[in-house]
């Protein structure tokens, strides 16, 4: 049985889609640890293997318990269990904030990235008032160990040089997994509406194939990508973490204008405790025309990115940062 000390890196999702998508990107994976290792009280599910180089142990929330006080648990949890890692990453799905500055899209990645000496993701109540007023954020992620963000430059330049071969990647692991094609591969058409163009209401949990595509006036028209840049971008900026989903273009584009890039849940839960990276593929655009056709793909780019960010690490300056566990003990 794997021996839970062995492991430096520790993978959180939120859903099963995204601990799929985990998973399929393991270059091996290992036995459960022997359960008297794992420590009382904790119940997280967990998939352990190597990625690059790295031991890494993948945790999911359980079924149906999503957001924050769910993330926090599992986090600490697996600290408890998993007592050697040193880097921590939350990986999965988000919705997008396009802007004329930020062009992001279904499919592309946003990256939590520090600035000032905080972490990347902010949280900051939903039901706030916003309008005319500075973004004011109650809590923010911890940034980072150095590791981390020394893998991210680099990645940066190594994407520049070769590009960053996200699309490729998923294609070669579909391709030995054509039972997922359908789920975890790309879908066709990616819509961005007007702002003001509401999904309606008594067309709730329903595709926008009835009536919203019907409307070609209210999408927003896009330039295709060029040859010379990727199918799937990667941003690096701030991600905002609330305990809903947003869900309305207007609030979304006035925080994107305070430079917020992506939304997700999960993250604040980790608030002020907890130094890790989010990494979040772009499932929707953070509106009322939300489905689940783009979640498989999202989870895919997501993971794929997570991946060469560990080929960029190397295991041996893993191995030298302060485990999070002494961290969360020493607050």
């Amino acid at each position: 049985m794997s021996d839970p000390k062995e492991y430096t890196i520790g993978w959180i999702c939120a859903l099963s889609t995204e601990h799929t998508a985990a998973c399929l990107f393991l270059d091996e994976e290992h036995d459960q640890p022997d359960p008297d290792h794992i420590a009382a009280g904790d119940d997280n599910a967990y998939t352990l293997g190597s990625m690059a180089g790295h031991k890494v142990v993948i945790a999911v929330l359980p079924h149906g318990e999503y957001g924050t006080t769910t993330a926090a648990t599992v986090a600490t949890n697996m600290l408890r269990s998993f007592p050697s890692i040193k880097v921590g990453l939350m990986v999965g799905i988000g919705g997008g904030a396009p802007t004329k500055e930020h062009d992001i899209r279904l499919g592309d990645v946003v990256v939590s990235s520090p600035q000032n000496g905080k972490g990347g993701v902010y949280q900051y109540d939903y039901g706030k008032r916003i309008q005319d007023r500075e973004f004011i954020p109650t809590g923010h992620l911890n940034q980072p160990p150095s590791v981390v963000l020394t893998a991210m430059t680099l990645l940066v330049s190594k994407f520049e040089r070769k590009g960053n071969q996200i699309r490729e990647t998923i294609d070669a692991i579909l391709e030995e997994n054509t039972r997922l094609k359908k789920k975890y591969g790309p879908p066709k058409f990616d819509h961005l509406y007007v702002s003001d163009f509401v999904h309606p209401q008594d067309d709730e949990g329903q595709g926008c194939g009835a009536f919203c595509e019907t409307q070609p006036s209210k999408l927003i028209q896009r330039r295709p990508r060029e040859d010379d840049e990727d199918d799937t971008a990667v941003h690096l900026g701030l991600i905002a973490s609330g305990n809903s989903l947003m869900k309305d273009a207007l609030m979304r584009d006035a925080l994107a204008s305070k430079g917020i890039l992506c939304f997700e849940m999960e993250a604040a839960g980790l608030m002020n405790r907890f130094p890790f990276l989010v990494v979040r593929g772009i499932c929707d655009y953070s509106d009322s025309h939300k489905s689940k056709e783009w979640q498989g793909y999202a989870a895919m780019t997501a993971a794929a990115y997570t991946k060469a960010l560990l080929k960029v690490m190397i295991p041996k300056r893993v191995e030298s940062e302060e485990r999070l566990a002494r961290i969360l003990e020493n607050r």
